[in-house]
């Protein structure tokens, strides 16, 4: 590697960094005869797939120039910052080389916008057509839709990209429009409704020609900023539900405001991002995805902003202790899973378990429950603790607080165990 795209590399990799909507799921494409790479497996950049292995991806921009003068972005036309450009073939190169060494296993590119958004777009389209046509390359490839693109590009890029994604970046238009004045939703909605529109009629082709070749197999997937502008987490997963209602729609990433350009007065003063907010977003979108609560129950015109001390389904089985306590031997899948503690397979566990006798505390140690939060939840076989109608939500909550002395909040993100996820 020369010198040259040694130094391009370094600039547009760090330039990528702060999109977080950067996964390689929900696409089986397996290697075929003549061809290199495969995306089998899913998982996220750097992280592990189900079947063990890691997976890795290629996290890079076309170009760091940009057309437009975003307040949050880096990026940003006025901002005096080292600038680089990949030609089509240096970048298409670069990724054949690090997969043949073994670096990584597929691509995840985005770009600044140059000239237009279709010039953009098209040079995108031409880097996945190369890496599928000339290199017969199989792997995982993540392409970013330009918002404001045309149509045909958008059906192209579907052609080639096993994901494709549009970013919202900001959840209010009339916050959009005074940090990015020249963007604007319909711009960023519209490649959106075309890679819908693409993934739903390829469904329907498949279904009368099998060899129909797949469009953007592993859907699409949006990004939000999150505390640069005063939306409440209520406008957030009331916007993530509905777009979670399009069916081609497969994540909503939450990305807490980074403050890279402290001199913007439009933006908040923030020392450091609100990374615990940001978690508590992901639990609740964990939620909507995963346990059947609607956006509505997770958060309401009395209580606008998740609660930042516990999780948001703690936080409503404080909030509605005449649901509770549930009797785990008796009680519906859909109100098991609204345990606090219980899981998915958790509860899955439970229904199974149950047909063959009664549930006691033993029983749900070994499934793996987390009885410091479900004993006040759930009443069943052997459970000799109190539940919430005889130990107030107030007294609740504190002992299950996390303490934190003398800790920093951005510092309790940390500390916070993946069994809040449930």
């Amino acid at each position: 590697m020369n010198d040259n795209i040694l130094e391009k590399l370094k600039i547009l990799a760090e330039s990528a960094k702060y999109d977080v909507s950067c996964a390689s799921s929900g696409t089986t494409r397996r290697n075929k005869a003549n061809g290199i790479g495969n995306a089998t497996g899913w998982g996220i950049c750097h992280s592990f797939a189900e079947d063990g292995r890691c997976i890795s991806l290629l996290k890079i921009m076309l170009t760091n120039f940009c057309i437009y003068d975003c307040a949050y972005c880096v990026n940003r036309r006025s901002n005096d910052i080292p600038r680089a450009t990949f030609s089509v073939s240096e970048l298409v190169n670069l990724t054949i080389e690090f997969y043949r060494r073994n670096y990584i296993e597929g691509l995840f590119l985005s770009s600044g916008v140059v000239r237009n958004p279709d010039y953009t777009m098209e040079r995108l389209v031409r880097i996945a057509k190369d890496l599928r046509l000339q290199y017969r390359f199989n792997g995982y490839i993540h392409l970013k839709s330009i918002p404001g693109a045309s149509k045909e590009l958008v059906d192209e890029a579907g052609r080639y990209a096993d994901r494709l994604s549009v970013n919202i970046e900001i959840p209010n238009e009339t916050s959009l429009q005074k940090l990015a004045p020249e963007k604007d939703f319909p711009s960023v909605f519209a490649p959106m409704r075309y890679i819908k529109q693409g993934i739903l009629e390829n469904l329907e082709d498949r279904k009368k020609f099998r060899k129909v070749p797949r469009f953007a197999p592993a859907g699409q997937s949006t990004q939000m900023i999150v505390g640069a502008t005063p939306e409440t987490d209520r406008e957030i997963l009331r916007l993530s539900s509905a777009l979670y209602h399009r069916p081609t729609m497969k994540r909503v990433y939450y990305s807490g405001f980074v403050p890279v350009n402290t001199y913007d007065k439009r933006l908040p003063m923030l020392k450091q991002p609100p990374l615990v907010r940001e978690n508590r977003l992901y639990q609740a979108d964990w939620l909507m995805r995963f346990y059947q609560f609607k956006a509505e129950e997770i958060v309401d015109d009395a209580y606008p902003n998740l609660d930042l001390e516990i999780d948001p389904k703690l936080a409503w089985a404080l909030r509605h202790p005449e649901k509770f306590p549930v009797d785990i031997n008796k009680a519906e899948y859909e109100l098991i899973l609204r345990v606090p503690g219980i899981g998915v397979k958790s509860a899955q566990l439970i229904i199974a378990s149950r047909r063959y006798g009664r549930i006691g505390i033993f029983q749900l140690k070994k499934m793996g429950i987390v009885l410091k939060k479900a004993q006040y939840f759930i009443t069943c076989h052997e459970l000799p603790l109190q539940t919430i109608n005889e130990v107030h939500p107030d007294y609740i909550r504190k002992i299950l607080t996390p303490k934190t002395k003398g800790k920093k909040e951005d510092d309790r993100q940390l500390k916070i165990p993946f069994e809040n996820y449930i």
